[in-house]
């Protein structure tokens, strides 16, 4: 009798738990380990699919006892606990490298960047199901792709991608793979090195063919380094508003406050204007997710009314109420300075900006001019803003530190005046104070309904 392959699973959140639910159904013997605690929902799929598992502590006897390992994303390389498994010379992937071997003829269109690849994602998805396409929603957002390809039967996976998940794939394909731009952010995971963000951002091309699609920004300075660098064979779709581009395969430009974006023969036209998500880096998404949708071939007519019909995704420039004449905006998926400019670039009134958290090496400097020109106070939220408050005193003219949600939006309302925005942008990461950004979001917003 043939000996199972063991594979290990690490961590019991939505990617990990399936991953254990995919390898248990091609009949590997499976185990998942989590050093804390797995949710009530996920312990109750593994119970039910018979998934043997173990939370609060790794039993390393079992785990280096694997052939394979599949990593959860949120998980460091740097972890003891990976670096024994490499050392005993297991491979260890992502679960988007594991349920990548199992698609049969389903495709996936793939998007990364450092900002906009969530608002891009949902209105890829959103474009497909509505062209009556069957398509699944996953990778970063939606549910895990492994427990998709599990459970399911796809023609199209449409997957968010971060750069800790790109780390762990190797020979996993993306039929049309979409880079929205590449701006520092992570660093303290990839050794402070910006060049090995850069790197990770790029593997979205790995292993392309000249049957697939690369949709890129063509204002992106960052990627054009990169490009020179590589021998692409798939054919390029640049979308850009700054920058001349062209393509033989196809591209898309904004001028106007229109775009127009071609692939082939096929050819939409969107007034920007008609959208009701707005601001550049909101065109930009609308560019990145026409391109990718031609490739796949839906129609134009199709493609244009799903785009004007789109609204925006929570946590990302979400505005939650108006009261007394002050607007309130929830960013809080804003965790680095490049998702802040583009919600600066996009406000038509006066700001008072929320901001703060766990720095990951941020630099400032990017967001003064905007400041300057904007911002009517800064409210610093976190556990130490030292950093904040000293980049943006003498830029703005109040700066005020609040170490709790209550303080900093008590803080916000007193400042604010009819007319005004209440943003919160926080530039950071939620780790200080909250349990990630959503959680803060959600918090934000509690917050107005009762009090604002």
């Amino acid at each position: 009798m043939q000996r199972k392959r063991k594979i290990v699973v690490l961590g019991g959140g939505i990617s990990g738990y399936g991953s254990a639910i995919l390898a248990k159904k091609k009949g590997f013997d499976v185990f998942l380990t989590d050093s804390g605690r797995i949710a009530d929902r996920y312990r109750q799929r593994l119970d039910e699919w018979e998934v043997p598992y173990e939370e609060g502590g790794h039993t390393m006897e079992r785990i280096l006892d694997a052939a394979e390992a599949v990593k959860s994303p949120g998980i460091p390389d740097t972890a003891p606990v990976v670096q024994a498994l490499r050392g005993r010379g297991v491979p260890v992937i992502s679960e988007i490298e594991f349920a990548g071997r199992y698609l049969s003829r389903a495709r996936c269109i793939c998007i990364t960047g450092s900002n906009g690849k969530t608002t891009t994602t949902s209105l890829i998805y959103k474009i497909l199901r509505d062209a009556g396409m069957n398509a699944a929603l996953g990778g970063n957002i939606g549910e895990s792709f492994a427990y998709s390809v599990a459970t399911g039967s796809y023609d199209w996976y449409v997957l968010e991608l971060s750069s800790f998940q790109l780390d762990g794939m190797y020979r996993f394909r993306a039929h049309i793979g979409v880079l929205m731009n590449i701006t520092p952010d992570h660093l303290d995971r990839y050794d402070h090195c910006f060049q090995n963000y850069a790197d990770a951002k790029m593997r979205i091309t790995q292993n392309m063919t000249s049957r697939d699609w690369f949709v890129f920004s063509g204002d992106d300075e960052v990627i054009w380094q990169q490009l020179p660098k590589y021998d692409f064979r798939m054919k390029q779709l640049p979308f850009a508003a700054r920058n001349a581009v062209a393509s033989g395969a196809g591209d898309a430009f904004l001028c106007d406050g229109k775009f127009m974006a071609s692939v082939g023969r096929a050819s939409v036209e969107i007034d920007t204007a008609k959208m009701r998500i707005g601001g550049l880096h909101n065109a930009y998404n609308a560019m990145a997710a026409a391109l990718a949708a031609l490739a796949a071939g839906v129609a134009p007519a199709k493609i244009r009314r799903s785009i004007y019909d789109f609204a925006p995704v929570e946590h990302r420039l979400e505005p939650v109420a108006e009261r007394d004449g002050v607007l309130w905006i929830n960013d809080s998926k804003a965790t680095n300075v490049d998702s802040v400019w583009y919600a600066l670039e996009s406000m038509k009134r006066p700001v008072v900006w929320i901001a703060g958290g766990t720095d990951k090496g941020n630099d400032y400097e990017p967001l003064k001019a905007f400041a300057r020109e904007k911002v009517r106070t800064l409210v610093c939220m976190g556990l130490d803003n030292r950093k904040l408050v000293a980049e943006f005193t003498g830029v703005v003219p109040e700066v005020i530190s609040t170490a709790s949600l209550e303080e900093a939006m008590q803080a916000a309302r007193a400042a604010a005046r009819p007319g005004d925005a209440v943003l919160l942008s926080p530039a950071c990461a939620s780790f200080d104070l909250f349990r990630n950004y959503e959680n803060r979001g959600e918090l934000f917003k509690a917050w107005v309904g009762e009090h604002a």
